[in-house]
């Protein structure tokens, strides 16, 4: 199921998909067995018409088959346009003119986009771990595409256990991620996900870590006790106070000592270092599988941390 019903873009340049698309045998084909294929989207004609290259073909997307919404107008039109340039799913619908050496090729992505829907609808349950690619950030979360275009969100407070400012910090736009399912509500027809849970526990980060080190970091918030350094996108600790230091500095921090039981690290800011061009890569600690249970604290540690109950 989740072989055919990928993000866009990930299929694009498979074997499958480039010996779907290679003859117009092949894809009268893949027309009958409705199966889901993926081209690049070329251009965008006045009537919001797409036109896709299609292996060595070019096929039209009409404007109320560019995706699931548009029809009805609940899909605004930005959708349509935002995807020239880009990897583009569809199915063929017709196939007109096959003798000649440009055959018209009438594709479909609304219908791509339901098959998707439905399939993942009924597929998907709460825990399971499964490929998104990011669409585009809002300060209250990022939105990703689980599958043909169909877009979910992942809240800014499900990103990671360290909090951040906005989902620039730890994503960027077209970056391919992994997420759990939090949630599916089939009448709405929507996904629910979350993606902190991947990133490890406190242990399993704090493992990478010992005292007497020294590491990057990222300043998230300031107090008059001391700062807050991410050390990463699920783990932080205590820096002691500076006058200097503002949220979003990057720093390097001298590890002082490890607390397990009470859920702690103690640094000492070393220096201020310049700024990354982007997001720091992320560590997964879990890409694949079914989730039930997450406890971020340590089984020891009676301080209160993140939990979540996959049901």
């Amino acid at each position: 199921m989740r072989g055919r019903f990928l993000p866009e873009g990930r299929a694009l340049h498979t074997p499958e998909n480039t010996a779907a698309c290679g003859s117009l045998f092949s894809l009268r084909q893949a027309m009958e067995q409705e199966t889901v294929l993926e081209g690049r989207a070329l251009s965008c004609s006045p009537e919001h018409d797409l036109l896709v290259s299609v292996g060595p073909f070019i096929g039209r997307i009409p404007r109320e088959e560019t995706a699931l919404g548009v029809a009805e107008g609940t899909t605004k039109e930005i959708a349509i346009l935002s995807r020239v340039g880009k990897p583009i799913c569809f199915t063929v619908v017709s196939i007109s003119g096959a003798g000649d050496d440009a055959p018209a090729l009438s594709l479909s992505r609304r219908r791509a986009q339901a098959l998707a829907q439905e399939a993942l609808l009924d597929a998907l349950r709460p825990g399971m771990v499964i490929p998104c690619t990011v669409t585009h950030l809002e300060p209250f979360g990022a939105f990703v595409d689980i599958g043909c275009g169909l877009v979910s969100m992942i809240g800014i407070d499900r990103i990671s256990v360290s909090r951040i400012p906005h989902p620039a910090c730890r994503f960027s736009v077209g970056q391919e991620i992994c997420a759990a399912v939090a949630g599916v509500d089939r009448e709405q027809g929507r996904v629910r996900l979350t993606h902190r849970e991947l990133l490890g526990t406190w242990e399993e980060n704090a493992a990478l870590l010992a005292p007497g080190m020294t590491v990057a970091g990222w300043v998230r918030g300031v107090k008059d006790y001391g700062a807050f350094i991410e050390l990463f996108p699920n783990l932080s600790g205590l820096a002691e106070p500076s006058p200097d230091l503002r949220p979003g500095d990057r720093v390097s921090v001298f590890i002082k000592s490890i607390l397990p039981q009470r859920m702690k690290i103690k640094l000492l800011v070393i220096d201020r270092l310049p700024p990354e061009p982007g997001p720091t890569p992320l560590r997964y600690h879990i890409t694949q599988g079914t989730l039930s249970h997450w406890r971020y604290a340590p089984e020891d540690c009676q301080k209160p941390g993140a939990e979540t109950f996959f049901t």
